[in-house]
């Protein structure tokens, strides 16, 4: 998972989302190709109750020396964050959760690559179980946020079942309060089915942002039509 969408409206978002987050996400700016270091709103609760605010794709650990790493850190294992130096406190204390209309993923078993849209079926918001921190060693401070993933076999084919750990509407609060074992919490929860179609290779740029992203294409048309987006981009898309 390296790009993915935000476009929310009061009736796409499930039963079970507070009020006044759903009434928040609903303001939010439509951004349809999110990237590393771009930001993207986040749902968390800094102590006076759940919030809907942006912060930067790509967890900067709080000890880091600069607002970097050299790491990838848009994401997150299920089963290695608790014991990572990176996620470790933010698994502990800084949880959040991240709505998204759906996500990018690459099938590179056929050449060129082609990108497929993953999306509900029911075509509702997900919210994927997140780790946010805040960088204030100087100014700017950073705040920036993780996606947490694991195996998921609700990936259709031909995609490799592994993807962001999705959390039902209605439990939010208590992945961000702390539930007392998160990680059984979150392998426990159950995943919504999904469904997958292909898109543009035009997503490789990070300038692209706009709704025609997600148009469904013919894989060999645009393949011939995006000559040359492969070379776009640098960081590495999976």
């Amino acid at each position: 998972m390296r790009r993915f969408v935000q476009s929310f409206s009061e009736e796409s978002l499930p039963r079970g989302v507070p009020k006044a987050i759903a009434a928040a996400l609903a303001q939010c700016p439509d951004r349809y190709n999110i990237a590393v270091r771009k930001p993207a709103a986040v749902i968390l609760d800094r102590g006076e109750g759940l919030a809907v605010e942006d912060f930067d794709w790509g967890l900067i650990p709080s000890w880091s020396k600069l607002p970097e790493t050299k790491y990838t850190t848009v994401t997150a294992r299920l089963d290695r964050a608790p014991r990572s130096r990176i996620f470790k406190r933010p698994w502990e204390q800084r949880r959040c959760v991240v709505p998204l209309n759906g996500y990018y993923k690459w099938d590179r078993s056929v050449s060129p690559p082609q990108p497929y849209f993953i999306q509900s079926q029911v075509g509702q918001v997900l919210f994927a179980a997140g780790l946010w921190d805040h960088w204030h060693r100087e100014e700017p401070h950073v705040f920036s946020f993780a996606v947490l993933t694991a195996e998921n076999a609700a990936i259709p084919p031909p995609l490799v079942p592994d993807g962001p750990v999705f959390v039902d509407a209605p439990k939010i609060a208590d992945w961000i309060d702390g539930p007392w074992f998160p990680q059984r919490f979150l392998a426990r929860m159950p995943q919504p089915a999904l469904e997958a179609y292909p898109v543009s290779r035009r997503i490789r740029s990070r300038e692209e942002d706009d709704y025609t992203l997600l148009d469904p294409v013919d894989p060999l048309e645009d393949a011939v039509a995006t000559v040359g987006f492969d070379e776009i981009g640098e960081d590495e898309d999976d």
